[in-house]
């Protein structure tokens, strides 16, 4: 199976260029996509250099500036299914996510899910965050779950791997959420369309490098996103 994962990135210079080589490492054999807002930084001059170095394993779509996480993934997602990827993974460019556990994601597919997610919250996960940081992460996780009847632990994880025919229904008109609530909205709909949800334990590595994005601005986004589509949970979209 054509394996590519798709890396959003604003200012990763410190990280891409390790993150790819172990990605390109893989005994699966993925390529690779990196979508970067015009990092002032260079990550995008990095990865272009990337990309010629690796035959054609890895590319990248540049965008004008930073124009959202949700926007970054579904920029991705049209150019892999403009081509013949089975399994589409996102992850995050700062370690946080590593590269480790795409195998047993793909193994965990093969056992007839349709999305799997790279979970702290699955038995035999964990994280490096801070007691803070954890009750934060929990806390949004509780209430997305409650308020939308996730099944996933952890809904708030970026780390996942879909099935191409997941995607290819998938309205993306239809998202409303732009930032990191773009992931609960995205699992929402998975699951709302009868879509088969799994996950693989993970222990989530706090940034290596640079500060965390997430603003008071994101959690306010996440709150409006849960409210929206909460009235929506008793019904069944079909795929």
């Amino acid at each position: 199976m054509q394996t590519i994962v798709i890396i959003p990135t604003y200012n990763e210079k410190e990280n891409i260029e390790a993150l790819v080589a172990q990605l390109l490492a893989l005994p699966t054999g993925v390529c690779v996509i990196v979508v970067d807002d015009n990092s002032p930084d260079g990550t995008g001059v990095i990865v272009d250099r990337l990309s010629e170095k690796n035959d054609g394993r890895v590319s990248i779509i540049h965008r004008d500036g930073k124009l959202g996480l949700g926007t970054a993934y579904i920029a991705g997602f049209k150019q892999v299914l403009g081509g013949a990827a089975d399994l589409i993974f996102t992850m995050d460019a700062d370690f946080s996510h590593n590269p480790r556990y795409i195998p047993d994601m793909v193994e965990k597919i093969g056992q007839g899910y349709d999305l799997v997610i790279g979970s702290r919250y699955a038995r035999g996960g964990g994280s490096t965050q801070t007691f803070g940081r954890k009750l934060f992460s929990c806390g949004a996780n509780t209430i997305a779950r409650f308020m939308l009847g996730l099944r996933a632990r952890d809904a708030t994880a970026g780390f996942r791997c879909y099935r191409r025919e997941v995607l290819e229904k998938m309205d993306f008109n239809s998202i409303k959420a732009s930032g990191y609530s773009f992931l609960i909205e995205m699992l929402f709909n998975v699951q709302r369309c009868g879509w088969r949800v799994g996950e693989v334990p993970i222990f989530f590595e706090d940034r290596r490098m640079c500060a965390s994005k997430i603003s008071k601005s994101e959690v306010i986004k996440a709150l409006w996103t849960l409210f929206r589509l909460a009235p929506r949970r008793l019904t069944r979209k079909l795929a």
